[in-house]
């Protein structure tokens, strides 16, 4: 007999409308010399709508919308008697079948209407297809007896030729039913409406449609467009078959190319902003219940003010490190807006180089650290931002490290701590309905409340015991058990310099730890991990990689740098060194001669410019580095006044005319990392934890207590005095501080990412001091640090660390793996 909970859920689907029938999905254009005629229906045939557009206005776009909602033969019936009111003038005529529209745009002269001429289907989540644009087409709206002589003009056509130039046809996607532009998570546990959505960070073409919106009050004849990487796979593990899609989204914000756009801006959007979406459900006849998974991660620019200049002469161009934000204000706005997204923790991985002969990333390396110093003062303990500066070159270069092995512990590390998304659906839910979780908001007092299930568990095997509940098969009675869902929260956030190379591998290293989990929660695994030699890791890496080349072309002009999967996969060293050398070159022709034209045609495709008469034209303009263009109001209606055009950020904020720093303000921030968060230059509020120092000349790092297995990713930075023999590391000022504060990166790595021979101006490196339990006696011994300051070497003997807190929260295993390292969890 099915639980009274189980009912409930089957009764509530049972409730809900046929998804395919709020949805048009195909639809035919038809003209009169006055009028564009849409006719559209759903895809079950079941009702017709009409749409009607104005073409007799040279420069306004009027649209009515038909509330009535028609058969088949009433459509027809309205067209026919449509048709010969009009034959004095030419009767009506059909333009084109189409999918979809893209979106209105204005230049100097008329409106245009972007259309989806042809689609291709290519993938499909829980029934949900999921399309690609295979063909679109421009066209123009008012008749052309009242077209302007400035819809031929030169700069017109010179705008419509920029506008072609992003190319929908590559690398864009959309779904009617299915809410792409989010994750699996958020679709199931956060009701929005769809005109709620077209203004969320992933919708490309909401500058474009946003006229139509505006006026209809609805989405329904508009399609919403991810730009990004979508790919979808059928794997097989143990005789059983599962779907695995990775989907990759592309902020709209601060949208642009490698070199036009880095770092971050006043609003806290950074540049090559993607959020990457791994989803796993099982292929299961229909009619059956369907288990499904997904965890997602994040990868965009280091968050600092910070550009480069290209130069034909330099492929490498110099780094240059704005001060124009001493407080960290932007910096912080994008942390804020990380943990308003996916929740806390946020766990930073940070991959850029340690050591340089010339100072370059490691500049940012430092600033970046500094920066997350100083913002943690104001967060609580759980919530401060967790960090690793890891260098992958590096480690890559070295013989006695395998680079896939180091990062896939840092996945774990990272995956134990945020955990997954799980859900087992029922079979009411799979064909046509647009997932949705308001059941589970309705059913708060039950285990399977968001508020239970997002935060994880207190024991080390919670998700092994959450997997176990329930088969997720029908009895003999024909009754479903819905096993209760598992959530995830907060998310890694991973960047090196450019976000595409390095980012890309360490992302792959996260996704096949994840797809453990997952195939273990949807019980085809029966242990969580998957070695590095299981055929379902190379068939990861083949999926990981394109998406790697697809973000990598989009952004950096040409594909990926993969010479780690190369190497893996046994590939010929100099057919690797020669691939690599033609993608440098082909990335640097690109950045230097291409991206100026794609970046403009970026910026009038996404509304960051718009044209306006009498006022300088895009290509007249400065580097997109230094401007922006003034905006037109959304409403379509009255554009006789129009804003001076201003040089600003590519989403519109104003750049200061000097180069005064960016001041924090007592704005009121809606959702920050932890509570009421002061101002910048406000330094420690009075509801900030202290945070205990040395008290002595030099700054100590900050020692954190030991850790039972529900706190392994407890911040660093405790309360508890700094011992003078902790191992600890200088910059030039003579302030201490961490490689990591949640992960012992000597234990990551021997080899590695130690604080050795690695002082430069404002160095941020160490080794974490997470490496004690009560009652175990370490060895910490440094030799001398070789550096550039003028800093004296000092020595550290070995010293033993005890806690007053006894060992009754750690288990044998726990402290096996503080002094040996391998797996925590098995």
């Amino acid at each position: 007999m099915a639980s009274v909970k189980e009912k409930e859920l089957q009764q509530w689907i049972a409730e809900e409308p046929d998804s395919n029938s709020c949805y048009l999905q195909k639809f035919r254009l038809y003209e009169t010399r006055s009028n564009f005629y849409m006719i559209g229906r759903d895809k079950n045939r079941t009702f017709w709508r009409v749409l009607k557009i104005d073409r007799l206005e040279p420069s306004e776009l009027n649209i009515l919308e038909d509330s009535t909602t028609y058969s088949e033969i009433e459509c027809y019936d309205l067209l026919r008697r449509i048709h010969e009111g009009n034959k004095c003038t030419g009767g009506l005529k059909f333009v084109t079948t189409c999918y979809g529209i893209v979106g209105f745009i204005k230049f100097l002269g008329p409106y245009y209407m972007l259309l989806i001429t042809q689609r291709r289907k290519i993938g499909a989540i829980c029934g949900h297809a999921i399309y690609t644009i295979a063909k679109s087409e421009i066209i123009p709206i008012p008749n052309s007896t009242v077209l302007s002589e400035m819809a031929n003009s030169k700069n017109e056509n010179r705008y419509k030729k920029l506008l072609c130039t992003v190319d929908l046809t590559k690398d864009f996607f959309f779904s009617y039913s299915y809410h792409v532009m989010r994750s699996l998570q958020k679709n199931l546990c956060d009701n929005k409406t769809e005109e709620l959505l077209y203004g969320t960070m992933f919708v490309w073409n909401e500058f474009l449609t946003r006229g139509i919106r505006n006026n209809l009050k609805n989405t329904l004849w508009t399609v919403a467009l991810v730009y990004g990487f979508f790919k979808q796979v059928k794997l097989s593990e143990s005789g059983r078959d599962f779907n695995l899609t990775l989907i990759a989204r592309r902020s709209r914000h601060y949208a642009g190319t490698r070199y036009l756009k880095r770092g971050v801006n006043e609003k806290g959007r950074v540049a090559n902003d993607v959020e990457t979406e791994q989803i796993v459900f099982e292929d299961s006849p229909e009619g059956n219940s369907v288990q499904i998974s997904s965890v997602v991660q994040n990868r965009g620019s280091i968050p600092l003010f910070w550009s480069q200049e290209t130069s034909r002469l330099n492929i490498k161009p110099d780094i240059i490190l704005s001060k124009k934000d001493p407080n960290y204000d932007a910096t912080r706005l994008h942390f804020e807006n990380l943990a308003k997204r996916y929740g806390n923790p946020i766990l930073i991985l940070n991959l850029i180089k340690t050591r340089e002969r010339k100072p370059r990333e490691t500049i940012l390396r430092a600033e970046f650290a500094n920066a997350i110093r100083f913002i943690n003062k104001d967060l609580s303990v759980e919530n401060r931002l967790r960090f690793l500066h890891w260098d992958l070159h590096r480690h890559a270069i070295s013989k006695a490290t395998n680079v896939l092995t180091q990062l896939g512990k840092v996945a774990a590390y990272a995956v134990n701590v945020t955990g997954i998304f799980y859900c087992q659906t029922t079979p009411n839910l799979r064909p046509g309905r647009l997932l949705n979780c308001s059941w589970f908001e309705k059913s708060n007092s039950s285990d399977c409340s968001l508020e239970n299930l997002s935060s994880r568990s207190e024991d080390s095997d919670n998700l092994e015991k959450e997997v176990s509940n329930g088969s997720g098969s029908n009895d003999a009675r024909g009754d479903y058990h819905v096993r209760c869902p598992m959530f995830q929260k907060g998310v890694l956030r991973t960047n090196c310099i450019d976000c595409l190379d390095r980012t890309n591998v360490a992302q792959y290293a996260y996704g096949l730890v994840a797809l453990g989990r997952q195939l273990h929660a949807l019980q085809f695994l029966d242990s969580p991990n998957i070695d590095l030699d299981n055929p379902l890791a190379e068939e990861l890496m083949r999926v990981y990689e394109t998406m790697g080349d697809t973000l990598a072309l989009q952004y950096g002009g040409s594909a990926a740098h993969n010479k780690i999967f190369s190497e893996r996969r046994g590939q010929w060293k100099a057919a690797t060194q020669s691939q690599e050398f033609f993608r440098t070159l082909q990335r640097f022709y690109s950045n230097t001669c291409m991206d100026p034209e794609k970046q403009n045609a970026i910026n009038v495709f996404l509304g960051y410019f718009q044209p306006q008469t009498g006022k300088p034209e895009l290509w007249e303009l400065d580097s997109d580095q230094h401007y922006n263009a003034g905006r037109r109001s959304p409403n379509f209606a009255d554009e006789n006044i129009r804003s001076f055009i201003k040089r600003s950020l590519s989403d519109g904020n104003i750049i200061c005319e000097s180069d005064s720093p960016v001041v924090g303000t007592d704005i009121e921030r809606k959702e920050p990392l932890s509570g009421k968060m002061q101002g910048g230059n406000a330094g420690l509020s009075e509801s900030t934890p202290e945070i205990s120092t040395c008290e002595s000349e030099i700054s100590y790092c900050r020692f954190s207590p030991s850790m039972s297995r529900r706190e392994l990713f407890r911040d660093m930075l405790e309360d508890l005095q700094c011992p003078e023999s902790n191992h600890i590391c200088y910059d030039n000022h003579g302030d201490a501080c961490t490689c990591s504060n949640f992960l012992d990166v000597d234990w990551l790595s021997s080899s590695g990412n130690s604080c050795e021979e690695e002082t430069y101006e404002r160095s941020i490196t160490s080794l974490s001091s997470e490496n004690f339990v009560d009652g175990l006696k370490l060895d910490i011994t440094t030799s001398a640090s070789e550096t550039r300051s003028s800093m004296k070497e000092r020595e550290q003997s070995g010293v033993e660390i005890t806690n007053d807190g006894g060992s009754a929260g750690f288990s044998e295993n726990f402290a096996d793996w503080v002094t040996h390292g391998e797996i925590l969890f098995r």
